[in-house]
């Protein structure tokens, strides 16, 4: 079959794989107010269906055309029990971990940092469980630590805490300037967002009516694949409106029409830390 390529600057890729070079991060974002068709809940409506067909005893046939054996009741869907508020030993972090994790770990920086959207406090990245240093490996109760990085759009800054969780003291933080973790999914939500709006992004607008006969006006039309940052070194110089990339945070993206083909936007570069697009 074919590539179908338009006139735009967006180029529709209709069931064209993209080959993705460079640091790729595959991030597999989903947008807000897109539903997947692993993640919207037909496989729990089915197994619901399933499992409530018929009457317990009277023969009848489940969804799967099987006979009910005599004497079983329905299959049902319990409840998730409720989440405890502290985890225990190597179990995830909880919800009120993770944002208290967070609240210490932002400590008073947090009045003056800026995240990807321009709002106050930092943009969040990743709040992992820390291991556990040798020597309490093994141990009962060691203490349960938490790894959480952020940055602050406002100085350009990569900070990364160790809280300990049992303590609630922040052990360690470490700043740095010119390093470029993955995309969080919020920060991908917002560069989606400064295309459609910029005037680089007539060309994805475009191809979006094309393809779907609708104006594109919001990030939830569309499904972002994959995320690269984007630096300018010796490798790759760059063109000169992208020559802080790499010192601030730039991002390159990779979109499709949701349920529908490939945009190609590779030429285009998002610099998240000063809310601009550009063409390369």
């Amino acid at each position: 079959m074919p590539i179908t390529v338009r006139r735009h600057m967006g180029k529709l890729l209709a069931g064209a794989a993209i080959a993705v070079t460079g640091t790729a991060v595959m991030i597999g974002v989903t947008l807000p107010g897109q539903a997947g068709a692993a993640g919207d809940g037909t496989a729990a409506r089915g197994v619901a269906a399933g499992g409530t067909t018929g009457t317990a005893g009277d023969g009848s046939a489940d969804a799967a055309g099987q006979g009910v054996q005599p004497g079983l009741k329905p299959a049902r869907i319990e409840a998730a029990p409720a989440e405890r508020a502290k985890g225990f030993g190597r179990d995830p972090l909880t919800d009120a971990e993770l944002a208290r994790v967070r609240a210490l770990a932002a400590g008073p920086a947090a009045k003056s940092a800026v995240d990807s959207r321009g709002g106050q406090g930092p943009q969040w990245l990743t709040t992992d469980l820390a291991e556990l240093r040798p020597e309490e490996a093994g141990k009962p109760g060691a203490p349960r630590r938490a790894q959480v990085t952020s940055y602050d759009y406002k100085t350009n800054a990569l900070r990364t805490s160790l809280v300990n969780l049992d303590t609630g003291k922040v052990e360690s933080t470490d700043v740095q300037r010119g390093v470029q973790p993955p995309i969080a999914r919020e920060e991908a939500v917002q560069a989606v967002k400064l295309i459609i709006a910029a005037p680089q992004g007539e060309g994805l607008r475009k191809d979006y009516r094309d393809a779907t006969g609708k104006a594109l006006t919001g990030p939830e039309q569309l499904s972002l694949k994959n995320a690269l940052i984007y630096r300018v070194d010796s490798e790759n110089p760059g063109p000169r409106a992208v020559k802080e990339c790499g010192r601030e945070r730039c991002a390159r993206l990779f979109l499709k029409v949701k349920n529908g083909p490939w945009i190609d936007v590779r030429s285009l570069v998002v610099n998240l830390s000063t809310r601009t697009v550009h063409r390369v």
